[in-house]
């Protein structure tokens, strides 16, 4: 079976073809370095990384792109049409360009925990605003927008006369402009006089005095807006038209709407061959979110220092509790259903170093034929769940319905000879494969003391910078409840922290 797609953009699985046979442009929308990573934002992180592992165990090679917003992401709400960055960093008083870095670095941590490979090219907003004003710049000669008190806005209303605008998220642009309408008579909103029409969307805005980042443009100093940073990142490592661009479904609109009438306007085609999105993490039903106030960050997930955690929870937890489900299924958060998930995964893990040591006797011929054709029927099964549109789900389900044969392997209570010595390797293969290789799993024990390690020290550099803050509250905190749970902290002479477990 050849590997399908579901096309968010089409609404249907559709046989994946690359536009260069062997090779695989795909972009992957970026974190957002305003603020650390929530348990929401995992699910895209590790759904692409098995994307990537899975097309080049196809023998793909794949050219991974995955951006780091580093400014212009902002709300099209008016007065909240203000740069995240620049607003925590005021909020945090740091450099912008210090708060970047701190929540980049802790970001890049995270990924390393979740065992997720690095892309290809990890470009920054800020490091392609050239591309960024070049692509208005072109824009603006197509027509299709307009510059006003400095600030360029894209023209919707244009675009959507000749364009399939609003086929990605269903949406319709009468509804979308007769629902700002309603929005508008109730609120004045600052900076929607500018625009033609409620719809139309910033390309750059002009920044205002007390704006940190700013950038010399042809339409004076201001900022990027959000939707240009991707499709001018995108265009200039994957070219005009590419195979896939992934995400989470919140960001079909307006952002990957916006991405696909700026490229096509300005490159004269659609960009994206395949869109696809994953679902989100809920919680009791409701999008996990800061707007929601029910974000649990990586870091208190790791530590369990949240109120509804139970416990701790091991990456490869975290990881597989995602694995478990499709990813455009739902995936409704529970401290429970993490649990769950531990165990489910250390039964696996054990059933797999089980199998790694049954020992490959020079058996041809399987005793019990009707079993060794199950499990060969098993394992072939594997890589068409797989090819069907990334069906992890049932990948694991398989590999579940095997764990018993291989105890009973281990136990005896299956004869060794029942199975043949090729169905056995075969076994081994396999699930190494799937499960290390593909999906990026390792023993939640295996590890433990190098993510303590990792975790103490994040705990450490936050409380120092508490300190330094004269944030007495937080940094005495910090060790008061590392002491209550058997970790010990000690300030040294030279200014450093070690710590050991009581």
């Amino acid at each position: 079976m050849a590997l399908h797609i579901y096309n968010s953009y089409t609404r249907k699985k559709e046989l994946f073809a690359p536009i260069t046979p062997g090779h695989v442009g795909m972009y992957v929308c970026g974190p957002t370095v305003s603020g650390e990573s929530h348990l929401g934002h995992a699910r895209p992180y590790v759904t692409f990384d098995v994307v990537y592992r899975y097309l080049t165990f196809k023998k793909l090679k794949v050219r991974y792109v995955r951006n780091i917003t580093d400014a212009g992401h902002f709300e099209e709400e008016g007065r909240e049409a203000e740069d995240k960055v620049s607003t925590k960093a005021q909020l945090e008083k740091l450099e912008p360009m210090e708060l970047v870095q701190k929540y980049t670095n802790l970001f890049h941590w995270a990924m390393k925990q979740f065992n997720c490979i690095e892309p290809s090219i990890e470009p920054t907003a800020t490091g392609h605003i050239v591309e960024q004003i070049n692509m208005i710049e072109e824009i603006i000669r197509q027509g299709y927008a307009y510059e006003k008190n400095g600030s360029v806005y894209f023209d919707v209303k244009k675009y959507a006369a000749a364009h399939d605008y609003g086929k990605l998220s269903g949406r319709i642009l009468e509804d979308l402009l007769d629902a700002e309408s309603r929005e508008n008579s109730v609120r004045e909103l600052d900076g929607q006089q500018e625009k033609r029409d409620s719809a139309d969307f910033a390309l750059w805005k002009s920044a205002p005095p007390e704006h940190i980042m700013r950038w010399k443009s042809p339409w004076g100093e201001g900022f990027p807006g959000w939707h240009i940073e991707c499709s001018a990142m995108a265009t200039k490592y994957l070219g005009t038209k590419f195979d896939i661009h992934g995400g989470g479904m919140d960001l079909q609109f307006p952002h990957h709407e916006s991405e696909i009438a700026q490229s096509t306007i300005c490159n004269h085609t659609s960009p994206v061959n395949y869109w696809m999105h994953n679902n989100m993490i809920t919680i009791n039903g409701r999008k996990m979110g800061k707007s929601y106030n029910n974000v649990i960050k990586l870091t208190e997930l790791f530590s369990g220092e949240h109120p509804l955690l139970t416990q701790p929870f091991h990456p490869m937890t975290v990881r597989f509790f995602i694995l478990q489900s499709h990813y455009r299924s739902t995936l409704d958060f529970s401290s429970e259903a993490l649990a769950a998930s531990e165990k489910a995964v250390k039964r696996l893990w054990e059933a797999y170093n089980t199998l790694l040591k049954l020992p490959v006797t020079d058996n041809k011929q399987a005793s019990d034929v009707a079993l060794d054709e199950k499990i060969t029927n098993w394992l072939g099964e594997l890589e068409e769940f797989m090819d069907d549109d990334f069906n992890s789900a049932k990948v694991l389900a398989n590999l579940f319905e095997m764990a018993p044969v291989i105890n009973s392997l281990k136990d005896r209570l299956i004869p060794s000879e029942s199975i043949s010595s090729a169905t056995l390797q075969m076994m081994k293969d396999k699930w190494k494969v799937f499960l290390e290789d593909i999906f990026g799993l390792s023993g939640v024990e295996e590890g433990n003391s190098e993510l303590l390690q990792s975790v103490m020290q994040l705990l450490i550099e936050i409380r120092k910078e508490a300190k330094t803050k004269k944030d007495f509250a937080t940094s005495d905190k910090i060790r008061k409840q590392l002491t209550e749970l058997g970790i010990l902290l000690k300030d040294e002479k030279d200014g450093s922290t070690s710590w050991n477990l009581d």
